[in-house]
Protein backbone atom coordinates (compact mmCIF):
# COMPACT_ATOMS: atom_id res chain seq x y z
CA UNK A 1 0.00 0.00 0.00
CA UNK A 2 2.23 2.22 1.14
CA UNK A 3 4.70 1.91 -2.16
CA UNK A 4 1.08 2.32 -4.24
CA UNK A 5 1.02 5.69 -2.33
CA UNK A 6 4.70 6.60 -3.49
CA UNK A 7 4.26 5.46 -6.82
CA UNK A 8 1.13 7.94 -6.80
CA UNK A 9 2.84 10.71 -5.46
CA UNK A 10 5.31 10.34 -7.57
CA UNK A 11 2.49 10.73 -10.74
CA UNK A 12 1.07 13.68 -9.54
CA UNK A 13 4.01 15.36 -9.19
CA UNK A 14 5.83 14.49 -12.17
CA UNK A 15 2.52 16.22 -13.93
CA UNK A 16 2.96 19.32 -11.37
CA UNK A 17 6.14 20.02 -12.78
CA UNK A 18 5.32 19.62 -15.94
CA UNK A 19 1.92 21.61 -16.59
CA UNK A 20 4.08 24.43 -14.24
CA UNK A 21 7.16 24.28 -16.55
CA UNK A 22 5.16 23.72 -19.84
CA UNK A 23 2.03 25.62 -19.56
CA UNK A 24 1.98 26.60 -23.27
CA UNK A 25 2.44 23.14 -24.00
CA UNK A 26 -0.39 21.76 -21.99
CA UNK A 27 -2.60 23.90 -23.02
CA UNK A 28 -2.55 23.02 -26.56
CA UNK A 29 -2.47 19.53 -25.36
CA UNK A 30 -6.01 19.79 -24.23
CA UNK A 31 -6.91 22.42 -27.29
CA UNK A 32 -6.17 19.22 -29.66
CA UNK A 33 -7.92 16.92 -27.41
CA UNK A 34 -10.74 18.73 -26.83
CA UNK A 35 -10.95 19.00 -30.67
CA UNK A 36 -10.84 15.60 -31.45
CA UNK A 37 -13.41 14.82 -29.07
CA UNK A 38 -15.48 16.61 -31.00
CA UNK A 39 -15.92 19.45 -27.96
CA UNK A 40 -18.03 22.44 -29.75
CA UNK A 41 -20.27 19.80 -31.66
CA UNK A 42 -20.87 17.81 -27.78
CA UNK A 43 -21.53 21.68 -26.23
CA UNK A 44 -24.01 22.31 -28.72
CA UNK A 45 -25.93 19.13 -27.82
CA UNK A 46 -25.92 20.33 -24.32
CA UNK A 47 -26.95 24.04 -25.04
CA UNK A 48 -29.93 22.37 -27.01
CA UNK A 49 -30.92 20.40 -24.50
CA UNK A 50 -30.23 22.77 -21.75
CA UNK A 51 -32.80 25.33 -23.55
CA UNK A 52 -35.32 22.58 -23.49
CA UNK A 53 -34.76 21.87 -19.64
CA UNK A 54 -34.17 25.44 -18.45
CA UNK A 55 -37.96 26.27 -18.12
CA UNK A 56 -39.20 23.30 -16.99
CA UNK A 57 -36.62 23.02 -14.28
CA UNK A 58 -37.14 26.81 -13.25
CA UNK A 59 -41.20 26.25 -13.45
CA UNK A 60 -40.67 23.45 -10.86
CA UNK A 61 -38.49 25.26 -8.72
CA UNK A 62 -40.81 27.96 -8.63
CA UNK A 63 -43.96 26.22 -7.71
CA UNK A 64 -41.82 24.64 -5.10
CA UNK A 65 -40.71 27.30 -3.44
CA UNK A 66 -42.71 29.64 -3.52
CA UNK A 67 -44.69 28.09 -0.70
CA UNK A 68 -41.25 28.82 1.78
CA UNK A 69 -40.42 32.12 0.07
CA UNK A 70 -41.91 35.04 -0.80
CA UNK A 71 -42.51 34.97 -4.54
CA UNK A 72 -41.00 38.21 -5.49
CA UNK A 73 -37.91 37.58 -3.68
CA UNK A 74 -37.54 34.14 -5.42
CA UNK A 75 -38.60 35.38 -8.84
CA UNK A 76 -35.61 38.52 -8.19
CA UNK A 77 -32.88 35.21 -6.93
CA UNK A 78 -34.03 33.56 -10.53
CA UNK A 79 -33.09 36.75 -12.07
CA UNK A 80 -29.41 37.26 -10.21
CA UNK A 81 -28.60 33.71 -10.81
CA UNK A 82 -30.02 33.72 -14.95
CA UNK A 83 -27.58 36.68 -15.12
CA UNK A 84 -24.81 34.25 -14.64
CA UNK A 85 -26.51 31.53 -17.22
CA UNK A 86 -27.75 33.51 -19.96
CA UNK A 87 -26.45 37.43 -19.45
CA UNK A 88 -28.51 39.77 -20.75
CA UNK A 89 -31.58 37.79 -21.47
CA UNK A 90 -32.63 36.60 -17.47
CA UNK A 91 -35.15 39.16 -16.80
CA UNK A 92 -37.22 37.59 -20.28
CA UNK A 93 -37.20 34.67 -19.19
CA UNK A 94 -38.27 35.05 -15.54
CA UNK A 95 -41.19 37.46 -17.00
CA UNK A 96 -42.33 34.57 -18.99
CA UNK A 97 -41.69 32.28 -15.33
CA UNK A 98 -44.00 35.14 -14.09
CA UNK A 99 -46.64 34.76 -16.31
CA UNK A 100 -46.78 31.35 -16.00
CA UNK A 101 -46.77 31.29 -11.86
CA UNK A 102 -49.71 33.58 -12.41
CA UNK A 103 -51.96 30.79 -14.23
CA UNK A 104 -50.54 27.97 -12.33
CA UNK A 105 -53.67 26.80 -10.86
CA UNK A 106 -54.31 24.68 -14.55
CA UNK A 107 -51.25 22.70 -14.05
CA UNK A 108 -52.10 19.26 -13.86
CA UNK A 109 -50.04 15.56 -12.82
CA UNK A 110 -49.37 14.94 -16.04
CA UNK A 111 -47.55 18.49 -17.30
CA UNK A 112 -45.92 17.68 -13.83
CA UNK A 113 -44.33 14.31 -15.04
CA UNK A 114 -43.72 16.06 -18.04
CA UNK A 115 -41.70 18.94 -17.06
CA UNK A 116 -39.78 16.93 -14.61
CA UNK A 117 -38.85 14.23 -17.04
CA UNK A 118 -37.58 17.55 -19.82
CA UNK A 119 -35.70 19.53 -16.76
CA UNK A 120 -33.32 16.10 -16.94
CA UNK A 121 -32.33 16.08 -19.88
CA UNK A 122 -29.81 18.57 -20.27
CA UNK A 123 -28.22 16.33 -16.82
CA UNK A 124 -28.38 13.58 -19.37
CA UNK A 125 -26.54 14.58 -22.57
CA UNK A 126 -24.01 16.23 -19.75
CA UNK A 127 -23.21 12.96 -18.49
CA UNK A 128 -22.77 11.42 -22.11
CA UNK A 129 -20.52 14.20 -23.20
CA UNK A 130 -18.19 13.96 -20.07
CA UNK A 131 -18.04 10.11 -20.45
CA UNK A 132 -16.92 10.86 -23.99
CA UNK A 133 -13.78 13.40 -22.37
CA UNK A 134 -13.27 10.99 -20.14
CA UNK A 135 -13.62 7.90 -22.47
CA UNK A 136 -10.27 6.34 -20.49
CA UNK A 137 -12.30 6.00 -17.06
CA UNK A 138 -15.37 4.34 -19.23
CA UNK A 139 -13.01 2.25 -20.50
CA UNK A 140 -12.22 0.79 -17.32
CA UNK A 141 -15.55 1.54 -15.16
CA UNK A 142 -19.07 1.98 -16.29
CA UNK A 143 -21.98 3.46 -14.38
CA UNK A 144 -24.71 1.13 -12.94
CA UNK A 145 -27.67 1.96 -15.71
CA UNK A 146 -29.81 2.46 -12.71
CA UNK A 147 -27.53 5.49 -11.25
CA UNK A 148 -27.49 6.90 -14.59
CA UNK A 149 -31.06 7.36 -14.71
CA UNK A 150 -31.51 8.67 -11.24
CA UNK A 151 -28.77 10.84 -11.52
CA UNK A 152 -30.29 13.69 -13.44
CA UNK A 153 -33.22 14.14 -11.46
CA UNK A 154 -31.18 14.13 -8.32
CA UNK A 155 -28.97 17.09 -9.48
CA UNK A 156 -31.37 19.14 -10.79
CA UNK A 157 -33.13 18.72 -7.14
CA UNK A 158 -30.22 19.57 -5.79
CA UNK A 159 -29.84 22.71 -8.09
CA UNK A 160 -33.50 23.41 -6.52
CA UNK A 161 -32.52 23.54 -3.30
CA UNK A 162 -29.24 25.16 -3.87
CA UNK A 163 -31.49 28.59 -5.20
CA UNK A 164 -33.05 28.72 -1.63
CA UNK A 165 -29.25 28.52 -0.16
CA UNK A 166 -27.69 31.00 -2.50
CA UNK A 167 -29.82 33.56 -2.56
CA UNK A 168 -27.35 35.84 -0.65
CA UNK A 169 -24.56 34.73 -3.38
CA UNK A 170 -26.49 34.92 -6.05
CA UNK A 171 -27.31 38.98 -5.27
CA UNK A 172 -23.74 39.47 -5.94
CA UNK A 173 -24.21 38.72 -9.85
CA UNK A 174 -25.48 42.32 -10.21
CA UNK A 175 -23.92 43.83 -7.30
CA UNK A 176 -21.10 45.27 -9.40
CA UNK A 177 -22.93 47.22 -11.10
CA UNK A 178 -25.38 48.55 -8.73
CA UNK A 179 -24.97 51.84 -5.80
CA UNK A 180 -27.29 48.70 -3.87
CA UNK A 181 -28.77 45.29 -3.14
CA UNK A 182 -31.49 44.38 -1.97
CA UNK A 183 -31.80 41.31 0.50
CA UNK A 184 -34.83 39.85 2.57
CA UNK A 185 -36.47 43.55 1.79
CA UNK A 186 -34.06 45.63 3.30
CA UNK A 187 -31.54 48.20 1.05
CA UNK A 188 -27.95 47.90 1.68
CA UNK A 189 -25.97 50.25 0.58
CA UNK A 190 -22.31 48.86 -1.68
CA UNK A 191 -19.65 50.48 -0.83
CA UNK A 192 -16.39 49.20 -3.55
CA UNK A 193 -15.06 47.08 -0.84
CA UNK A 194 -18.60 45.54 -0.52
CA UNK A 195 -18.90 44.96 -3.98
CA UNK A 196 -15.76 43.28 -4.24
CA UNK A 197 -16.53 40.97 -1.33
CA UNK A 198 -19.87 40.21 -2.82
CA UNK A 199 -18.43 39.68 -6.24
CA UNK A 200 -15.93 37.23 -4.90
CA UNK A 201 -18.85 35.35 -3.16
CA UNK A 202 -20.46 35.03 -6.47
CA UNK A 203 -17.35 33.69 -7.97
CA UNK A 204 -16.71 31.05 -5.44
CA UNK A 205 -20.46 29.83 -5.53
CA UNK A 206 -19.62 29.70 -9.33
CA UNK A 207 -16.73 27.41 -8.62
CA UNK A 208 -18.60 25.46 -6.30
CA UNK A 209 -21.57 24.38 -8.80
CA UNK A 210 -18.59 23.31 -11.48
CA UNK A 211 -16.41 21.57 -9.06
CA UNK A 212 -19.91 19.31 -7.94
CA UNK A 213 -20.48 18.69 -11.77
CA UNK A 214 -17.25 17.37 -12.08
CA UNK A 215 -16.98 15.48 -9.10
CA UNK A 216 -20.83 13.59 -9.47
CA UNK A 217 -21.43 14.04 -12.98
CA UNK A 218 -18.58 12.32 -15.18
CA UNK A 219 -18.12 8.12 -14.54
CA UNK A 220 -15.35 7.17 -12.50
CA UNK A 221 -14.01 9.45 -9.24
CA UNK A 222 -12.90 12.32 -9.75
CA UNK A 223 -10.26 13.82 -7.00
CA UNK A 224 -11.61 17.30 -5.13
CA UNK A 225 -8.33 18.63 -6.55
CA UNK A 226 -8.94 18.07 -10.00
CA UNK A 227 -12.07 18.93 -9.89
CA UNK A 228 -11.47 22.50 -8.28
CA UNK A 229 -8.64 22.93 -10.72
CA UNK A 230 -11.31 22.78 -13.78
CA UNK A 231 -13.85 24.51 -12.45
CA UNK A 232 -11.54 27.73 -11.54
CA UNK A 233 -10.17 27.91 -15.11
CA UNK A 234 -14.14 26.89 -16.72
CA UNK A 235 -14.86 29.50 -14.20
CA UNK A 236 -12.55 32.10 -15.06
CA UNK A 237 -13.39 31.43 -18.84
CA UNK A 238 -16.53 32.32 -18.24
CA UNK A 239 -16.78 35.20 -15.81
CA UNK A 240 -14.47 36.93 -19.06
CA UNK A 241 -16.59 35.09 -21.67
CA UNK A 242 -20.18 37.10 -20.09
CA UNK A 243 -18.76 40.26 -19.63
CA UNK A 244 -18.00 40.04 -23.29
CA UNK A 245 -21.35 38.58 -24.64
CA UNK A 246 -23.04 41.21 -22.63
CA UNK A 247 -20.93 43.98 -24.20
CA UNK A 248 -21.44 42.45 -27.68
CA UNK A 249 -24.92 42.25 -27.52
CA UNK A 250 -25.46 45.89 -25.86
CA UNK A 251 -23.41 47.60 -28.67
CA UNK A 252 -22.68 45.53 -31.68
CA UNK A 253 -25.12 43.03 -32.07
CA UNK A 254 -27.39 42.86 -34.58
CA UNK A 255 -29.22 40.08 -33.71
CA UNK A 256 -32.51 41.57 -33.37
CA UNK A 257 -32.74 42.82 -36.41
CA UNK A 258 -31.77 39.35 -37.56
CA UNK A 259 -33.93 37.44 -35.99
CA UNK A 260 -36.73 39.05 -34.84
CA UNK A 261 -38.95 37.60 -32.38
CA UNK A 262 -36.71 34.60 -32.28
CA UNK A 263 -33.95 36.87 -30.77
CA UNK A 264 -34.57 35.55 -26.91
CA UNK A 265 -34.39 31.92 -28.26
CA UNK A 266 -31.04 32.50 -29.60
CA UNK A 267 -29.41 34.51 -27.45
CA UNK A 268 -30.34 32.29 -24.43
CA UNK A 269 -29.23 29.51 -26.87
CA UNK A 270 -25.86 31.34 -27.98
CA UNK A 271 -24.80 31.85 -24.17
CA UNK A 272 -26.02 28.39 -23.34
CA UNK A 273 -23.43 26.95 -25.70
CA UNK A 274 -20.67 29.12 -24.51
CA UNK A 275 -21.07 28.01 -20.66
CA UNK A 276 -21.48 24.53 -21.93
CA UNK A 277 -17.77 24.76 -24.32
CA UNK A 278 -16.39 25.91 -21.05
CA UNK A 279 -17.67 23.53 -18.96
CA UNK A 280 -16.39 20.85 -21.38
CA UNK A 281 -13.27 22.72 -21.38
CA UNK A 282 -12.84 22.09 -17.95
CA UNK A 283 -13.47 18.87 -17.94
CA UNK A 284 -10.39 18.47 -20.72
CA UNK A 285 -8.01 19.98 -18.46
CA UNK A 286 -8.82 17.40 -15.66
CA UNK A 287 -8.77 14.29 -18.42
CA UNK A 288 -5.40 15.21 -19.47
CA UNK A 289 -3.86 16.00 -16.03
CA UNK A 290 -4.63 12.32 -15.36
CA UNK A 291 -3.66 11.14 -17.92
CA UNK A 292 -0.37 13.02 -16.94
CA UNK A 293 -0.96 11.00 -14.12
CA UNK A 294 -1.33 7.82 -15.57
CA UNK A 295 1.85 5.24 -15.16
CA UNK A 296 4.05 5.55 -18.47
CA UNK A 297 3.14 1.61 -19.07
CA UNK A 298 -0.26 2.48 -19.49
CA UNK A 299 -1.58 3.40 -22.81
CA UNK A 300 -3.33 6.88 -22.71
CA UNK A 301 -6.93 6.78 -24.13
CA UNK A 302 -7.53 7.42 -27.83
CA UNK A 303 -9.80 10.36 -27.77
CA UNK A 304 -13.50 9.90 -29.25
CA UNK A 305 -12.94 10.62 -33.17
CA UNK A 306 -16.36 10.45 -35.32
CA UNK A 307 -14.38 11.61 -38.99
CA UNK A 308 -11.84 8.90 -38.63
CA UNK A 309 -11.26 7.05 -41.81
CA UNK A 310 -9.94 3.66 -41.03
CA UNK A 311 -7.53 2.18 -43.70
Amino acid sequence: MESVKRAQSRSHNRALVFVATHPARFALQVIKAFRKNQGLLLAGAIAYYALLSIVPLLILVAIAFSHFVGEKLLLDTLTRLLEWLVPGQSRAIVNELANFLAHRSVIGWFLVVTMIFFSSLAFTVLENALSIIFVHRVAIRRRHFLLSAILPYLFSLSLGIGVLLVTLVSSSLQAVASDSVVLFGHVIPLTGATRVVLYLFGLAGEIFVLTAIYLVIPVGRTTLRHALFGAVAAAVLWEITRRVLVWYFATLSQVSVVYGSLTTAIVVLFSLEALATLMLFGAQLIAEYERLNAAPKEPAAQPFVTSEIRK
